[in-house]
């Protein structure tokens, strides 16, 4: 007993060391080829361990009108193969992102949320703080991560290949997704209805990541696509809470109590809905295991109070609930009708609360990332000064919001017409393109409904071009606010900024605390019906 404490414990302090980043690190790219949303282009790249060829590709959606990219690279050999590299101390593997914290002043979101989960006892994205030289410009504090891949230092499944087309090969492992997609995705919809008021339609869109689509055999798709259908509807039933019979038997109940710990902590608007992810791994010999996984964890950056829509400015909101943008699949409505579940999450998290998640732990790690990146913090500022604001203008942004019948600080100043509070598409008029581009079934961008209005933006039709690395093409009097369009609130300091993160988090907490404690009492979760909602287009 004693030598596996021992055991737990250097695994703890193993884990902690590594994710404690000693200093900001630096990257240099050079590209000679514009940059698109669309493929990679080949470009090299200089870091600390790392001197050569990568390929990269702007990412995102909405992201993209940003002032800071985003940006997917892929290290290369020199002939233009994927070449595992490690960068930064972080494991040995080709593929890697560069988030752009732009809309996240506290530059902490994402890798906060992933430290989480990791200290949950799950995999999660490795992160380190890097300032970006790009062709010679300096582009602020990114933060590399390693993107969410198959691998044994990645999401450790067992490795597919087309040859894996019956018997035990054929259940896993698997890599799935609930986010947008694309013609390079293989999706199939899910045959239960999201629920979600407002929602434009109800249709939650699966996607298998892994194997890719090219890859991915006929028969290996029809599996996956059954046993996902297979888990929902058995979370519809009657039988559902069946210890036997129901979805205990279909999925991994400790990681699905540990995702809804994990999101309804981070009030995320896009929680359980976008940028949702899972992994069913092969069967054992025996028949056991196989089960759905849930996680890992991504995208947080419009987490913790950092967003004015889908109900995530609101402390005592639950993203289980749904909000009036994309569907929010039901089986996590229908797991809290089950009083095991309750009590499971629960035990899980008041266990948590004495570790990973007491305020003293959340706080040392907030404080020793942001005094990590105090002195760089000043030079990523000096690059996008509009990211902080006076107290005067935090007041007007605070009466403008309220004149638009909208809480105060959030907003979506200079749009006519304004959003709504709860997140949906203002009344522009004209649209700030001219015309809005081919009508389709665009996939979402943002937290927003998909709902066909704006599409993608690397799926502009050709006569509009391809959005550069630049940014967009001149709008004339459209200002786009990318900060003030999603935020809760503003900002003057980063210290600031740090301060309103930790008091939310502090908020939040106290509220969980409240009501989980009821969980296995006289809590109830507010029920949706399952209702079909075809897609709709307001023109």
């Amino acid at each position: 007993m004693k030598s596996r404490l021992l055991l737990y414990i250097i695994l703890i302090f193993a884990s902690t060391s590594m994710a404690q980043q000693k200093s900001v690190g630096h990257i240099s790219i050079k590209a000679a080829t514009e940059l698109n949303a669309r493929e990679k282009v080949a470009a090299r790249m200089t870091t600390d361990g790392y001197d050569g060829p990568i390929g990269i590709k702007l990412r995102g959606n909405s992201s993209l009108g940003f002032a800071q990219k985003k940006y997917t690279l892929e290290t290369w050999d020199a002939d233009a193969a994927e070449r595992p590299v490690s960068l930064l101390g972080m494991p040995a593997h080709s593929d890697w992102v560069l988030l752009a914290p732009y809309n996240d002043v506290s530059m902490l979101r994402d890798p906060l949320a992933f430290q989480l989960w990791r200290e949950m006892g799950h995999w999660a994205p490795r992160t380190r703080f890097v300032e970006l030289t790009f062709n010679g410009d300096y582009r602020g504090i990114y933060i590399l991560a390693e993107a969410i891949k198959q691998g044994a230092d990645r999401v450790n499944i067992s490795r597919m290949t087309t040859t894996d087309t019956c018997g035990r090969n054929l259940t896993g492992g698997y890599l799935l997704r609930i986010d947008t997609f694309n013609e390079d995705d293989a999706t199939f919809a899910s045959s239960v209805p999201g629920i979600g008021e407002g929602s434009m339609t109800s249709e939650v869109i699966w996607s298998c990541i892994y194997p890719k689509k090219k890859k991915l055999m006929p028969e290996q798709l029809e599996y996956i696509q059954s046993f996902v259908d297979t888990v929902e509807q058995v979370i519809q039933s009657d039988l559902f809470a069946d210890r036997q019979k129901g979805y205990a038997r279909y999925i991994d109940v400790p990681s699905f109590v540990d995702y809804f710990i994990h999101t309804e902590l981070s009030l995320n608007a896009d929680g359980y809905k976008r940028s949702a992810y899972f992994y069913k791994e092969r069967q054992r010999p025996d028949g056991s295991g196989g089960r759905l996984v849930a996680g890992p964890v991504w995208d947080y950056n419009l987490a913790y109070g950092n967003c004015n829509f889908a109900n995530a400015n609101n402390l005592e909101a639950w993203c289980f609930e749904g909000a009036s943008n994309n569907p929010t699949p039901a089986m996590w409505q229908r797991l809290l009708q089950d009083p095991a579940f309750r009590k499971a999450v629960k035990k899980r998290y008041f266990e948590l609360r004495k570790s990973v998640l007491s305020n003293k732990s959340i706080n040392a790690y907030i404080d020793c990332q942001a005094q990590l990146l105090s002195e760089a913090a000043n030079r990523h500022f000096a690059v996008y000064p509009e990211l902080l604001v006076s107290e005067e203008q935090k007041q007007q942004l605070a009466d403008q919001r309220q004149q638009m019948g909208a809480p105060p600080f959030g907003g979506f100043p200079g749009m006519s017409g304004g959003f709504p509070p709860q997140g949906g598409f203002p009344v522009m008029g004209v649209p700030p393109f001219g015309a809005f581009p081919r009508m389709g079934g665009f996939p979402g961008m943002g937290g927003f409904p998909r709902m066909g209005g704006f599409p993608r933006m690397d799926e502009f039709p050709p006569q509009m071009g391809e959005i550069p690395e630049g940014g967009f093409p001149d709008m004339g009097e459209f200002h786009f606010d990318a900060v003030g369009m999603f935020a809760a609130y503003r900002v003057s300091s980063y210290d600031e900024e740090i301060q309103t993160l930790k008091q939310w988090l502090a908020d939040r907490l106290v509220f969980l605390d409240t009501n989980i404690d009821r969980f296995d009492s006289d809590w109830q979760p507010r029920i949706q019906p399952l209702v079909e909602k075809k897609r709709q287009f307001p023109w």
